[in-house]
């Protein structure tokens, strides 16, 4: 594929780093001839020295024939003006990186659609959100998310005394936005329907919508789970976004923020959250606020080495588990080595995403349940596929098989029986292994 990426910073050179390895053509486009040479020296692509919101210079790099345009400067306004023109030159997909609240999270203005992008993505939301799925309790873990952290699937084991326990599921009355996806009982697994019956000790896993999962799941787990003490340094958006995943997840959250304005305007945000102004790597601060008894230890500001000192440090008071966020690649061989259980860095996390969306497959396979007894796959779906556009109740699924949830642009929800997939939405399916093909022929064609 020929692919064009507007700004060699981190991000930018790390995605040209992956695609130029996977064998796409790949030029990049940059102001600063320094930036230019060093990838040049390093990756093998083309390179074009220019503003990269200019259609002449889009032009000039190909992208009247580009599959995909990448804006990833560090300025959200530069990455939007020059997807929209990349796109208004001619390229097939363009995506713009984005890390500013109010352009990702749409609360005003979808400026994706706005201006005809085809995917916004935002480094430091998708790193918030795989540092949470490495937090989630294990009684009750979210075995993957999607679209977001909108849809979630957990499992758990049924207990006794509970509303499912007996119960037919069609009597069950789960929330709308919640679906039983699999019932693993002794050694066996199904894909469960109406007549199905939970029994005490089955393993079940759900899928809904975040914000209902929790309740849908009272009805098969009611103990209380132990309280995860998680302590995160650092108040930028991806600490706010991590704070809002774990919400409502059986987690107990203190953040420490040095400035005094922005821990003010974090305590308003984030209700749900202790908010603390002070240097959680000052050792009296460590020590009165008791950091030791922390389950789990995140440092996120925007500076690499307090988030390793601050995560080192926390380790070696004996805190069980310890996550840095860490920008710059030249770091990350030093972690190991100080004690820090695990590292993000936004830009591997973006570069994954933007792998992920050159993907040519309508089908993929993404997590794996009951030991392989079912597999939830990823359809994009298609006007030629025999299921577009039919009410769910009319399609005849494959055997064990059910569709869990749609994604259409941004929102996704679990569907209901009179809901119907559109050609362009993202599918999400659960059933045997092999089935693949099926799907491909009920939603592709």
């Amino acid at each position: 594929m020929n692919i064009i990426i507007a700004g060699g910073g981190e991000v930018g050179r790390r995605a040209a780093e992956v695609l130029a390895e996977g064998g796409h053509d790949v030029t990049v486009i940059d102001v600063e001839p320094g930036v230019l040479s060093r990838l040049e020296e390093s990756v093998d692509l083309r390179t074009l020295r220019g503003n990269c919101a200019h259609a002449g210079i889009i032009q000039e790099a190909g992208g009247e024939n580009c599959d995909l345009f990448v804006a990833a400067t560090s300025q959200d306004e530069i990455n939007l003006l020059a997807a929209a023109t990349a796109k208004a030159v001619g390229a097939k997909k363009c995506v713009a990186r984005v890390h500013h609240g109010p352009f990702f999270e749409q609360r005003s203005l979808d400026y994706a659609a706005h201006f005809h992008i085809d995917r916004l993505v935002c480094p430091e939301h998708l790193t918030a959100l795989a540092i949470a799925r490495t937090l989630r309790n294990p009684g009750a873990i979210a075995v993957e998310s999607f679209a977001r952290g909108q849809i979630e699937l957990q499992q758990f084991v049924v207990e006794a005394d509970v509303p499912a326990v007996g119960t037919r599921l069609a009597d069950l009355h789960l929330p709308r936005g919640v679906r039983l996806a699999v019932v693993e009982r002794d050694t066996f697994a199904l894909i469960p329907d109406g007549e199905t019956r939970p029994a005490e000790g089955d393993v079940v896993y759900l899928i809904g919508e975040s914000a209902l999962i929790e309740n849908a799941r009272r009805l098969f787990h009611q103990s209380k789970p132990k309280r995860t003490h998680v302590v995160v340094m650092g108040g930028p958006a991806m600490g706010v976004w991590l704070c809002r995943a774990l919400k409502g997840r059986s987690f107990s959250v203190r953040l420490f923020e040095t400035n005094e304005v922005r821990a003010e305007e974090l305590a308003r945000k984030l209700e749900h959250v202790t908010v603390v102004q002070a240097d959680p790597t000052d050792r009296s601060v460590f020590e009165e606020e008791n950091i030791v008894s922390a389950d789990a230890f995140v440092a996120l500001t925007r500076d690499d080495e307090h988030n390793i000192l601050g995560a080192a440090q926390a380790k070696s008071q004996g805190v069980r588990q310890t996550i840095a966020v860490v920008e710059r690649p030249t770091y990350l061989h030093l972690l190991r080595h100080v004690g820090i259980d695990q590292a993000f860095s936004p830009r591997d996390v973006a570069a994954r995403e933007i792998e992920g969306l050159i993907e040519d497959r309508p089908v993929r396979r993404l997590a794996s349940l009951a030991e392989g007894a079912a597999d939830v796959y990823e359809v994009r779906a298609a006007l030629a596929g025999e299921a577009t556009n039919v009410p769910l109740r009319k399609i005849k699924m494959p055997a064990h098989s059910l569709v869990a949830a749609i994604q259409r642009g941004d929102q996704a929800s679990v569907p209901g029986a009179a809901d119907a997939v559109r050609a362009g939405d993202r599918v999400i399916v659960i059933g045997p292994q092999g089935v693949d093909k099926e799907f491909r022929k009920l939603f592709v064609g």
